[in-house]
């Protein structure tokens, strides 16, 4: 545990440092950078707090034991026993709290962000299944008092869609739903299918956190802007109006096109929301190559081989391939219950990261 409190010292060393900067009138003067260390220092609070409650108890566990050695008085000696052992549960039960605080914090864990959904294998069963998927998102962030914007959407003939893009807002989104990137893959007899046979379709769901100023600075220079008519439900608007709008990153060839509100305007500002967020995605991963590889292998090419989850409707059945945990509760977790499953790639996550911690 040496290393553990050594590493805990050091944080509640910049925990200190942190307080002095964002005092600084300098560090003041410039939002940008008060606003990065404020977010930082808030991040840290709970664990100091938690390491200087640590320190107490020890100090009072040695005092205790100290007493206990020096003590004729019986009474004492019996009161200073009963709060020794108090001491000792607490010290234990904040040992494991502060080995959790001490994970590294993923910086994202508290943003919004945007999701999609698209189809892929299985034509029109897939479109569905990415229609289910979103009923499903949409359900469970109601769950969780977030608020679901759909900032755009492409419908196939059958009710389902070939993609839908949400922006998810609300109290640390992306740390629940950052696991439910990739390939998600459904068995079940399609409401085509009249002789009754099972089939397996895919649809991939991406989570990018939501870009903010202070995350990324895109140059108004380094985008191309294009306006065109919007397609798609038709109208004598529609057909009068360049409403529709296509940017384009040029420094990494990231695209966004957006029509699915009347005004320019509301798809210019949609499409620049998704936009940095792509772009902050991006950036992220450092290098084209790796990027590349990141989002193969987060969200996969939607063949249905590749799966991070299965939803059998015949057993009423969900599969958690990363983790190996079965759900007979499909029914339940389509209708938003997703908690258990999220909770449970949440622990793995953590019981992983604090075994690379120990073993550092």
């Amino acid at each position: 545990m040496e290393e553990i409190f050594d590493k805990l010292q050091a944080v509640a060393d910049r925990y200190d440092e942190l307080n002095e900067l964002i005092s600084d009138p300098e560090v003041i003067a410039d939002s940008q950078r008060f606003m990065k260390l404020s977010k930082e220092e808030g991040s840290l609070r709970e664990t100091v707090e938690k390491y200087n409650q640590y320190k107490q108890v020890t100090q009072t566990i040695s005092d205790d034991e100290e007493l206990l050695r020096e003590t004729n008085d019986d009474d004492l000696t019996a009161l200073t026993k009963e709060e020794l052992t108090e001491a000792r549960e607490e010290q234990a039960q904040l040992e494991k709290e502060l080995e959790v605080l001490l994970i590294p914090k993923d910086p994202n864990d508290d943003k919004n962000i945007i999701m999609e959904i698209r189809g892929a294998a299985g034509g029109d069963e897939a479109s569905l299944f990415a229609a289910d998927l979103y009923s499903m998102y949409l359900h469970y962030a109601e769950k969780q008092g977030w608020k679901v914007e759909v900032v755009d959407r492409n419908e196939t003939e059958v009710g389902g869609f070939k993609e839908i893009a949400l922006m998810i807002t609300g109290d640390k989104v992306y740390s629940k739903l950052k696991f439910e990137n990739g390939a998600h893959r459904v068995q079940r007899v399609p409401v085509t299918e009249s002789a009754g046979r099972v089939h397996t379709s895919t649809a991939t769901v991406g989570v990018m956190p939501e870009a903010e100023d202070v995350d990324v600075d895109i140059d108004p220079k380094d985008i191309r802007v294009d306006v065109y008519r919007s397609s798609g439900a038709g109208g004598q608007h529609v057909n009068k109006t360049s409403s529709a709008v296509r940017m384009t990153h040029l420094p990494t060839g990231i695209v966004v096109a957006m029509q699915d509100e009347r005004s320019q305007q509301q798809n210019r500002a949609k499409a620049m929301r998704i936009l940095k967020s792509r772009v902050y995605d991006y950036y992220q991963q450092q290098e084209q190559s790796a990027y590349d590889q990141k989002r193969k292998d987060a969200i996969g090419t939607g063949d249905r081989s590749e799966r991070i989850r299965t939803y059998n409707y015949p057993q009423n059945r969900v599969t958690d391939h990363r983790i190996g945990l079965t759900l007979n509760k499909l029914d339940k977790i389509m209708a938003g219950g997703l908690d258990e499953i999220i909770e449970a790639l949440i622990v793995a996550d953590q019981t992983q990261k604090l075994e690379q911690l120990r073993n550092e």
